[in-house]
């Protein structure tokens, strides 16, 4: 049977798109591999006190879910004591390092405040209901958001401090800063309502930001800097008062250094903000209470966790409940187009990880990363892949001889590499390929040839009373079974936040039974289909 009237097969053909389409995707983005093969970053952490072994156990768990979440699948913690722990990452880029850094430092404490009384913090969400959307371009502008949903206590507290609230901001914070003060720059205070295109007294815009940050008892300070700082003695008066009350100072990251030495002196930590950061966005409207009174209003503001601040519509302050709700923002206007969309894909990626994790039951301290070396190499790669094309080949050698047919070589060679092709490509795409992921695809050869043996024998017994559709139908039965059961039994492990570091042999192990039940499988029976029907035939 000439080749051509095999590729005529669809089952075939699928297979060989799939092949093809992976393999442009590949040659595009390229194939990520894990520590072992490519080496990456180990950072270190500090608690800011001792804690207990079952903390330690909580703040891996919610570590590794939410950088796995984050896009670095193979991640490990290690506690090292009661006071320090050791992360290690597949990636040496400086963008990546930057990122995860910022997922670690994150502390996941999420508070929903309206008019100074918390509506709604972290412990009400509903574990895996956070998703984001697409960035909306619009124009030149750039919006994200990400949804949650909340428990039924969660959502009736927030009916009820929500109640007559109408007009009223919902300022949306996550790790919003205690114990810290606030030092801005004049024109950085009043350029987020010029960007805007609004213009604000420093007064009003000082009143904005003071009001955003109240919650219950307690608030952030704000000091406002003079150009060229010519106010710093009397704030440094201020810092030295509130040394023993306040422990860090927040400022940009542009402040001369003498400000940042004096602070350093006075045992503050300086936590150093871009100007970006350091911007409250203000936008202004009527006030609906007071006629032509115009209010302000901070909608987001980094530096202080501020993630947007929503206009509570009357539809939500009349004591009705809903349990869905939503973050949003808008990608800074000095950025480009481009530049937009990867600072709001990054914003809904982080808050989802972030939100999705937990939070963190101490604050921790970053220490600076440094670049760990690949244990195994590319050397081992090759030798990996070399493993696996033998397997390949001493399987099908056996089948040959078992059932005497040497034409079943090349199908079950073909089928098999196409298959620990595809799941290579999709878990080095997505993720990356560790130690882990391998043992999976050595794995998948087992069941494959599983599936072969029972695919030849219904074929190669084909009764003369039997068709070969009714053949590949009833060797199909227990293939799709078989693929279903090892599914199901990864399934767990998959989903697992506690064994992240073996996450890749589910990922290798459920890909190969889906692939092979729907995809290889398939075009392996088709091959032996046309080929032993045309042989009867003839």
């Amino acid at each position: 049977m000439a080749i051509i009237d095999y590729l005529k097969d669809r089952r075939i053909a699928a297979l060989i798109a799939v092949v093809v389409l992976l393999g442009a995707l590949d040659y595009v983005y390229g194939v990520h591999f894990g520590i072992e093969f490519a080496g990456g970053t180990q950072i270190p952490i500090t608690f800011q006190s001792a804690i207990t072994p079952a903390q330690m156990n909580q703040l891996i768990s919610i570590l590794q879910q939410r950088l796995s979440t984050f896009g670095l699948k193979q991640v490990t913690v290690q506690g090292v004591g009661n006071t320090q722990a050791i992360i290690q990452v597949p990636s040496v880029s400086a963008n990546d390092i930057s990122s995860t850094i910022a997922v670690i430092e994150s502390q996941g404490l999420f508070q929903g405040v309206v008019n100074g009384r918390v509506a709604i913090d972290g412990s009400s969400l509903i574990s895996g209901s956070v998703g984001a959307s697409p960035p909306v371009v619009s124009g030149n502008n750039v919006t994200w958001e990400v949804t949650f949903y909340v428990t039924q206590q969660g959502a009736e507290q927030f009916a009820k401090v929500a109640f007559g609230q109408a007009n009223k901001p919902l300022y949306m914070f996550l790790d919003r800063p205690t114990g810290a003060i606030v030092l801005i720059n004049s024109s950085i205070l009043t350029a987020g309502a010029a960007a805007s295109g609004i213009t604000v007294s420093q007064q009003a815009a000082l009143g904005a930001a003071t009001g955003a940050v109240v919650v219950g008892n307690s608030t952030i300070p704000i000091e406002v800097m003079n150009p060229g700082a010519t106010n710093w003695k009397v704030l440094y008066a201020y810092f030295q008062k509130n040394a023993g009350k306040y422990r860090q100072v927040i400022l940009a990251n542009t402040t001369p250094s003498f400000i940042t030495s004096n602070l350093t002196a006075l045992n503050y930590t300086v936590v150093r903000e871009t100007t970006a950061n350091m911007t409250p966005v203000i936008s202004q409207s009527s006030n609906l209470t007071s006629g032509a009174v115009l209010q302000y209003t901070v909608e987001s503001w980094p530096a202080v966790g501020l993630l947007s601040a929503p206009v509570l519509n009357a539809g939500v302050t009349n004591g009705s409940i809903s349990q869905s709700y939503l973050i949003n923002g808008a990608a800074p206007s000095t950025l480009s187009l481009s530049q937009k969309i990867a600072y709001a894909t990054q914003q809904t990626t982080l808050i989802q990880s972030v939100l999705n994790g937990g939070a963190l039951p101490v604050h921790v301290i970053v220490g600076t990363p440094t670049i760990l070396q690949p244990t195994l190499g590319s050397s081992f790669e090759r030798i990996s892949i070399i493993a696996l094309i033998l397997a390949i080949i001493a399987v099908s050698i056996v089948i040959a001889i078992r059932y005497r047919k040497a034409f079943l070589i090349a199908p079950i060679i073909l089928t098999t590499l196409a298959e620990l092709f595809i799941i290579f490509s999709i878990i080095g795409l997505i993720g990356s390929i560790d130690l882990a992921a391998i043992a999976g695809m050595i794995a998948v050869i087992g069941t494959g040839v599983d599936a072969q043996i029972i695919i030849s024998d219904e074929v190669l017994n084909m009764h003369k009373d039997s068709t070969m559709k009714l053949r590949l139908s009833s060797a199909f039965y227990v293939v799709y079974a078989d693929a279903f059961l090892l599914t199901v039994a990864m399934l767990p492990l998959f989903f697992s936040t506690s064994l992240v570091t073996v996450i890749g042999f589910s990922e290798s192990t459920i890909i190969g039974a889906l692939l092979g039940a729907f995809v290889t499988r398939p075009s392996y029976g088709a091959i032996l289909g046309r080929h032993y029907a045309g042989a009867k035939n003839a």
